[in-house]
């Protein structure tokens, strides 16, 4: 298929990356920012442009994969004289109906993404819709090319799934950072000692639920290790609250 990347960021470099690797002809990329749109095309070996009207009049699909606030005005602003088209949004949590196009649709990867580090696609879960069922089934076909693993998901459950990987992937991170800073402050412990642990509780999830995955000193609501890891971290008013909210919530669900 012919694409246009719209937006250079970590989840476009992925996508774009991947899409080039199953054969399709990234044709352009657009971004506001001319360094990342030249970075981007550079690894693409495509054309690019920071100028919304010298963005192609002709692709099959244009993704728009720009943060969530962007996602309007970038669509309205290239909309203009391409209303045949598709346009696609990559975000889980906004509704596909931002787009003000007939022919709109959702391709939404869920996974965590970074420049410096490329991904294997074909284990990253993508989730699409549209407005009709041969835009969807375009969607369909564009994800099974790089994916493995294709759901169709209207906005209101995508909704629930982007906030419940914020639970596990940006909230557990938030966790490792609190960890990794408690680390450097308690004998510059490097943060490796965690990753076996880490890696152990991760694969436990191939075969338990998360529930029965859990362990510690909340689930066996041991009140004296809670009480006094409370205490170790007196000067952190908000790492109390968070320790004490999670051990609460892990208890209660346990």
């Amino acid at each position: 298929m012919k694409i246009v990347l719209i937006g250079a960021g970590n989840l476009a470099t992925n996508l774009g990356k991947a899409l080039s690797r199953a054969g399709h002809d990234i044709a352009q990329v657009y971004s506001r920012t001319e360094e990342s749109a030249k970075t981007l095309a550079l690894a693409l070996k495509c054309p690019y442009t920071i100028q919304p009207t010298e963005v192609l009049k002709s692709a099959d699909v244009y993704v728009i994969s720009v943060k969530d606030t962007a996602i309007q005005s970038v669509a309205y602003a290239l909309c203009e004289g391409r209303e045949g088209q598709l346009f696609v949004h990559t975000a889980g949590s906004i509704s596909v109906d931002i787009l003000p196009t007939v022919r709109r649709g959702v391709f939404y990867p869920m996974q965590t993404f970074s420049k410096q580090k490329e991904v294997d696609f074909s284990i990253v879960p993508c989730f699409v819709e549209a407005q009709n069922d041969s835009d969807l089934q375009l969607l369909k076909d564009l994800a099974g090319t790089i994916s493995d693993t294709v759901y169709e998901m209207n906005s209101e459950n995508r909704q629930y799934l982007h906030l419940a990987a914020v639970f596990c992937c940006n909230f557990a991170n938030h966790c490792y950072t609190l960890g990794a800073q408690l680390l450097k402050e308690h004998g510059d412990i490097p943060f490796s000692v965690m990753r076996p642990l880490i890696d152990e509780t991760a694969s436990k999830l191939y075969t338990l639920s998360p529930k029965e995955a859990q362990t510690g000193p909340a689930v066996r609501w041991d009140t004296n290790v809670i009480d006094k890891q409370l205490q170790l971290l007196d000067g952190k008013p908000e790492w109390q609250m968070i320790y004490k909210m999670l051990s609460e919530s892990i208890h209660a669900n346990s």
